[in-house]
């Protein structure tokens, strides 16, 4: 499969300023120590990888999925810079197969992907995940249209919590909630926004 140049991510990604900046989400940095400590974390549209970066400054042993050859250049600049290791994984998710109890945690931080797709991959999560294995989601809902400081402005690419419950399953929930929160994420995302977030254990 050649890698496709001509997608809406790697023109956004090739440029050498950082679209969503080099720090971490706040969701993600709060809630990181819920993940087992240096495990392996797969960080989905990890983007161009402030987060993944961050995990691994923080011991995980981390590898970065995104469909962008742009974004994953990023990714692997950042680590360097910041003299950590991330393994990088061009692939697309509307295809992407998980291997069975591969991950000791997965990360979807804004990761928006249509309604089929999403829950496609959705769906494998439980079983990607180890004993005890952590996934952690921060994603913009409906609502956010009204703000218009990120995300998609297509309501079909929005989640829900009573949506995510239900394709998680059989996950279980520490956290799932709609909120509001300020967010100040490079030129990408800024201002007052409606999310929905996720904490959730394979309890299995």
């Amino acid at each position: 499969m050649n890698r496709n140049t001509d997608t809406f991510w790697h023109k956004k990604f090739d440029q050498s300023e950082y679209f969503y900046g080099q720090d971490p989400n706040d969701f993600l940095r709060e809630t990181a120590t819920h993940l087992p400590r240096g495990g392996r974390v797969l960080s989905l549209g990890e983007g161009e990888g402030r987060n993944a970066v961050y995990l691994a400054e923080l011991g995980f042993q981390v590898t970065a999925l995104d469909n962008a050859p742009s974004g994953l250049e990023k990714v692997t600049r950042l680590a360097q810079n910041k003299n950590v290791t991330v393994t990088t994984l061009w692939a697309d998710l509307a295809d992407y197969v998980f291997e069975p109890c591969a991950w000791d945690g997965i990360i979807s931080i804004f990761c928006h992907l249509p309604p089929a797709v999403r829950q496609r991959v959705h769906t494998q999560i439980p079983q990607a995940l180890t004993a005890n294995g952590v996934f952690l989601l921060e994603a913009y809902t409906p609502k956010q249209l009204d703000y218009k400081t990120g995300g998609p402005s297509n309501i079909a690419l929005l989640y829900q919590a009573r949506t995510l419950a239900a394709e998680l399953q059989p996950l279980a929930f520490t956290r799932l909630v709609e909120t509001e929160r300020y967010i100040h994420e490079g030129q990408g995302h800024q201002g007052q926004s409606a999310v929905v977030q996720v904490i959730a254990t394979q309890s299995t």
